[in-house]
């Protein structure tokens, strides 16, 4: 990762932790989402991993297509408050039936694009 971007998740991240109290305040949930992309092999999870090892919090890693029905709603009760949830390869958590050309639309392509 690039050390600027890696600089400014740092500081995003550690003012996030620090206004834990706003959150509460507030009535907001306190949690915080990052997209991590690229390439097979571009370390993403590093900064994953460094996070977690600077702050002290607990990893979880889930694969999504082993869910099923509620299962993602009980893992998220049983994880830890203080936790990081990794999701890897979340573009291939949704099977595809074939792809399509520019322009072609089927019924899946119509679901997965809704509310985006």
């Amino acid at each position: 990762m690039d050390p600027e971007m890696n600089k400014a998740l740092m500081d995003d991240l550690h003012r996030f932790v620090q206004r834990r109290d706003y959150y509460k305040l507030e009535g907001k949930a306190w949690k915080r989402g990052y997209l991590l992309y690229g390439p097979p092999g571009t370390r993403k999870l590093s900064p994953v991993a460094a996070m977690a090892n600077n702050l002290k919090f607990h990893i979880y890693e889930l694969e999504l297509t082993l869910l099923k029905n509620n299962d993602l709603r009980s893992l998220m009760v049983s994880t830890a408050n203080i936790s990081i949830l990794l999701i890897e390869d979340i573009d291939c958590s949704i099977e595809s039936k074939n792809r399509q050309a520019p322009g072609e639309h089927d019924d899946d392509s119509k679901v997965l694009n809704q509310g985006f």
